[in-house]
C-alpha cells in the first residue's frame, strides 16, 4: 500500500517518458490545480502523485511511474481456476477543461505492455476509486505502470492517492 505520505514507497519514475509525477501537497499547489485535500488523510497536507498540464509539456506528452517488479511465484499469492489472480486498488483525481488521460498498464519483464484501464477528459472534483485485475497465467514478473497524458489546459492535472497492490481474486 502507498499513500505517498513519506516517500514514493519504491514505485519509480520511468526514464522513458518526457516529464514526472510529482509528490505533492494540496497546501502548496496553485489556486484551480489538483484536488484540495489528498485522498488519504483528506486534509491539505496529505500528500498524493499530481502531473499537470502546464506550458512546459506539449499536449500528449506523458509522464509514467512504475511499481516494484511484482512476483506471481509467491506462495501466498491465491490461485483462482489455475491463474494466479492479484488486483490493484487505486484513487485518482482528473478534473479540468481540457484534462489528459490516464492510462494503467501491465508490464512484464520482457517489457510486454496491456492496458487495464484507459480513461480521458474530466471526470468530475473529487476522488473516484478503481479495482483492476492483474491476471496472468505464468510465472512471469510484471509491474504496474502509472501513464499521465498531458492535456491542453494549463490549469488541468491528474493526481493519483492510495495505491493498493492485492492478492486478493
Amino acid at each position: 500500500h502507498c499513500n505517498f505520505e513519506f516517500d514514493l514507497c519504491g514505485w519509480k519514475q520511468d526514464e522513458n517518458d518526457d516529464f514526472d509525477w510529482n509528490l505533492r501537497t494540496s497546501s502548496t499547489r496553485k489556486m484551480g490545480t489538483g484536488p484540495a485535500t489528498d485522498h488519504t488523510l483528506q486534509e491539505p497536507s496529505g500528500h498524493y502523485i499530481f502531473i499537470k498540464s502546464s506550458f512546459l509539456q506539449l499536449p500528449g506528452q506523458k509522464a509514467r511511474i512504475s511499481s516494484p517488479v511484482l512476483s506471481r511465484r509467491n506462495k501466498d499469492c491465491k490461485v483462482c481456476g489455475g491463474v494466479v489472480l492479484s488486483g490493484i486498488l487505486f484513487y485518482y483525481h482528473m478534473f479540468g477543461a481540457h484534462i489528459g488521460s490516464l492510462i494503467v498498464y501491465q508490464r512484464t519483464t520482457a517489457k510486454h505492455e496491456k492496458i487495464l484501464f484507459n480513461l480521458t477528459g474530466n471526470q468530475g472534483n473529487f476522488w473516484q476509486h478503481k479495482a483492476l485485475i492483474l491476471a496472468g497465467d505464468g510465472d512471469e514478473d510484471f509491474q504496474v505502470v502509472f501513464e499521465g497524458v498531458a492535456g491542453k489546459g494549463p490549469k488541468d492535472g491528474i493526481a493519483l492517492d492510495d495505491l493498493t497492490l492485492s492478492r486478493e481474486c
